[in-house]
């Protein structure tokens, strides 16, 4: 099957979807329509050449990501403002609070899943052995993780953002199948996407632990002793963009060789954290992933609208 140039992204009451060269996201509004903004956009991986080498695309490409995504959910939170609130000055308001909720939750993220893990395993007096430091961090970090979405899962209005993720998957299936855009087509297919982020998050996790691994150890060597708490932490951090690179690349690399024995073996972790980030969709959650699909693809236009089904 091939991997095609298209990804997405659950907001609130809709799906964002990605192409080469636009961003699209629908969302549904209180009156049953679809709204969809389109947002002309080429990764700069692809508009300068030295930003396309392996690696650093995957670093660009991440906090491209980071950007679009929080600028789509932005997006679709004030279209959900403008359906629950009527005073032109608190919606203004509500804007505001959602962009200082969302800097302090990134910075709240920071904390608990990077800073954190390396208190416990500094706790634990293993500082000198790298490779176990970084084993058990990284283990905490992954227990964390998946015990944070399992817990947000329950929460109801994030578990519709669950099902627009699946909604999400399904309609990416279909399209690379090439078969026909309907809800119907669409719910035929999976929810499981070797893509999607979530499976990226893992193999970052995966990936950090061999790299800090190997940076601790060098640091060892060449100042004789194991890094502070503080140093480990700003080391850890500074080679983020490496670690987002590599995990990026083995992201690709998965997609393009999904049918393959080994790798279907490798992306199982991935696909079997989807069972909480995906939920299944309903018929008018899949319309609304395929407008921002098609939307993205160029073949419906931004003004078209459809009633709920």
């Amino acid at each position: 099957m091939p991997d095609l140039a298209i990804g997405g992204q659950a907001v609130i009451e809709g799906v964002m979807m990605r192409s080469r060269d636009c961003v699209a996201t629908a969302v549904r509004t209180a009156d049953g329509q679809i709204a969809i903004k389109t947002q002309p956009y080429t990764s700069l991986t692809l508009r300068h050449k030295i930003l396309g080498l392996p690696i650093i695309r995957g670093a660009v490409s991440f906090v491209e990501m980071l950007i679009i995504g929080v600028s789509t959910l932005n997006y679709s939170a004030d279209v959900f403002a403008q359906a629950t609130e009527t005073d032109p000055s608190k919606k203004k308001s509500n804007t505001f609070w959602l962009a200082v909720s969302t800097v302090l939750a990134f910075g709240l993220g920071i904390l608990i899943f990077f800073f954190v893990p390396l208190a416990i395993s500094q706790l634990l007096n293993i500082d000198k052995d790298a490779v176990a430091f970084n084993l058990i961090a990284g283990g905490v970090r992954l227990t964390m993780f998946v015990l944070y979405i399992w817990g947000i899962s329950f929460v109801k209005d994030l578990r519709r953002v669950f099902e627009y993720h699946g909604a999400e998957h399904k309609a990416i299936y279909a399209y690379e199948r090439g078969d026909k855009l309907t809800p119907e087509r669409a719910a035929t297919y999976t929810r499981f996407h070797p893509r999607c982020g979530t499976s990226f998050i893992l193999i970052v996790a995966l990936v950090a632990m061999v790299v800090y691994a190997v940076s601790d150890s060098l640091y060892m060597v060449v100042t004789g002793h194991a890094p502070s708490l503080v140093t480990r932490f700003l080391l850890h951090f500074s080679l983020l963009p490496l670690v987002a690179g590599s995990s990026y690349e083995l992201l690709k690399l998965s997609g393009k060789t999904r049918d393959n024995a080994i790798t279907k073996i490798l992306i199982q972790p991935g696909l079997w954290l989807q069972r909480i980030t995906t939920k299944e969709p309903s018929p008018d959650q899949l319309e609304v992933a395929i407008a921002a699909l098609e939307t993205a693809l160029g073949i419906r236009t931004q003004n078209q609208t459809t009633s709920a089904l």
